[in-house]
């Protein structure tokens, strides 16, 4: 490839990942994949990426604070939310630097992730406060989280 290619490549491939970035946060893996899909080369793509990290067009730590937030309001505790940040490449201590900075409360999102798919009744046996409980962790939400869930319940 002739330095005038490799030149257009790598503009193609910056306007590609900025029109991403443009719709939303991403993190650098998931960059990398979407744009490994469109058949450019991984070291093409991986110089472009830098180069947009380089400019703070590009952050994972960016992506994890957003990603907690917009997830913590919509009900997804702190181990799903650790589980798809990891998914997408995100750094662990990235991703502990943004559960710690969010300041969520999350035994409360789990009180309110479990009344708004149950109702403000309490579950009635045993059986149904399981099925609550197995949606909880579904979500994400730890026993801990759980437990502090129904701590107003009456004793089951």
């Amino acid at each position: 490839m002739t330095d005038e290619a490799d030149q257009t490549t790598q503009v193609e491939i910056r306007k590609r990942a900025m029109d991403l970035l443009a719709r939303r946060e991403h993190a650098y893996g998931e960059l990398v994949t979407k744009l490994a899909k469109r058949d450019y080369a991984r070291d093409a793509i991986e110089i472009a990426l830098d180069t947009l990290v380089d400019d703070g067009l590009l952050s994972d730590a960016r992506f994890a604070e957003a990603s907690v937030a917009a997830k913590a309001r919509r009900g997804i505790g702190p181990v799903r939310i650790r589980a798809e940040l990891r998914g997408v490449g995100v750094a662990d201590s990235t991703v502990e630097a943004a559960l710690a900075a969010a300041e969520v409360d999350w035994a409360s999102r789990a009180a309110a992730a479990r009344e708004k798919r149950f109702g403000i009744e309490w579950p009635e046996d045993f059986a149904a406060k399981a099925k609550q409980m197995r949606f909880l962790q579904r979500r994400g939400f730890d026993g801990d989280q759980l437990a502090a869930a129904f701590d107003d319940a009456p004793g089951l």
